[in-house]
């Protein structure tokens, strides 16, 4: 047949191809997702911005190498030079570029695995910051300890809880002297007001951590009981600032809702158990913490664990006798279940937030309409109050 091949069949003619599915669907694959363009844009990007270190490193070397050829020491001088030149060309404040040569000679020579991180877009340029003014607190020996750990948690992590954790580690690390570092900062406690324009100010209290969450919860507590009144306006920001005024003031309780009256603060402070047994805190032993601030001295532990009611104390040490499942017997979970889902979680579980773990609600991630049991391993706290409908079902297939 001599005839061009593409007259051998008329377009209509053409017999139907059948296409295996598994083909369609892995062609459809690997057409690009807009997420991924994201996530490839943000490697470079980080990719960029740990080459530009370097770069401002390198030029910092230089500069010095060149000042330390002369017999007499320039090199703090050749220092200004390249911070002036840098914030020159960068349109930026000397402060500034600054910090930047400082941060990049941190991580060019001190945190070389941070430098890395950053190049492959595992970590972005905040938590870089966060990690090495973390690390520089305790010196070079604690710091290449606690570096492994503390650089897995930044690649997996959110920032907000990266930055809670790597707090949690430094001072976990740092518990032997903590007794003595807060002796020394109660000796800075005072009360500031700092007066602002249209008749406002902000009163501000430097005092102990265990005593400022105290202070909150309790503000908290009573605020949300004010605000789910019938007819109730003000948000819970501003009940807050109205009970911490009234109680400031008045010292009593007497005028507000009666569902708000008589709350107390409730801390929760885990402690080692065995722990509790010494004067001081053993060698080597893990520091008590207090839910959302960290480790507390010792002797501040021993002191909660004395027996106020007002303070929910949670040992390390195995306990028995509490009822951590109900099955589907009971769908809201008693206060005991509440405090333990909120103790264990810490924090809001909705991806993302940071809300106190006191200030959610316990909801079920397999929702009990849908046959999910009331028991530890499907409880968490979710900051639900203002989420729609779709959003609460959202957050528990999430966390289902």
């Amino acid at each position: 047949m001599d005839s061009d091949p593409d007259e051998w069949f008329d377009e209509g003619d053409m017999p139907p191809v059948d296409i295996p599915l598994s083909v369609l669907m892995a062609a459809a694959a690997e057409q690009p997702d807009e997420l991924d363009d994201v996530l490839d844009l943000t490697q470079t990007m980080m990719q960029f911005v740990a080459q530009r270190y370097s770069a401002i490193d390198g030029m910092r070397r230089r500069a010095v190498d060149e000042a330390t050829a002369f017999s007499v020491d320039l090199a703090s001088v050749a220092f200004r030079s390249v911070r002036l030149e840098l914030a020159a060309a960068l349109r930026v404040s000397e402060y500034v570029a600054e910090a930047m040569l400082v941060h990049a000679e941190a991580l060019v020579h001190r945190y070389p695995e941070v430098w890395h991180s950053l190049h492959a877009g595992r970590i972005d340029d905040d938590k870089s910051h966060v990690l090495v003014a973390g690390l520089d607190e305790i010196g070079a020996e604690a710091a290449a300890l606690l570096l492994p750990e503390a650089l897995d948690a930044a690649e997996n992590l959110q920032i907000g809880p990266f930055r809670r954790m790597l707090r949690r580690l430094i001072e976990t690390h740092r518990a032997s002297t903590l007794e003595e570092r807060h002796e020394q900062a109660l000796e800075q406690r005072r009360v500031v007001l700092e007066t602002l324009g249209d008749g406002m100010a902000w009163l501000g209290a430097h005092i102990p951590a265990v005593e400022a969450q105290a202070i909150h919860q309790r503000l908290t507590a009573m605020g949300k009981a004010i605000t789910a009144a019938e007819g109730e306006e003000r948000t819970l920001d501003q009940v807050r600032a109205d009970v911490f005024g009234d109680l400031l003031i008045d010292g009593t309780t007497d005028h507000v809702p009666s569902e708000a009256r008589g709350i107390r603060a409730t801390v929760v402070v885990t402690v080692p158990a065995l722990s509790l047994l010494e004067d001081e805190q053993p060698a080597g032993s893990e520091p008590a913490v207090v839910e959302g601030l960290g480790p507390i001295p010792h002797s501040k532990a021993r002191e909660l664990c004395g027996g106020a009611r007002e303070w929910m104390r949670v040992l390390t040490h195995p306990e028995t006798g509490a009822v951590l499942s109900f099955g589907r017997d009971r769908y809201r979970p008693p206060k005991v279940l509440r405090d333990i889902v909120r103790w264990r979680a810490g924090r809001c579980m909705g991806p993302g937030c940071g809300m106190p773990a006191e200030r959610c609600e316990i909801d079920h991630s397999i929702a009990w309409e849908d046959g999910g049991s009331t028991e530890l391993a499907n409880l968490h706290p979710l900051r639900l109050s203002h989420e729609s409908a779709g959003d609460r079902a959202r957050l528990r297939r999430v966390y289902a």
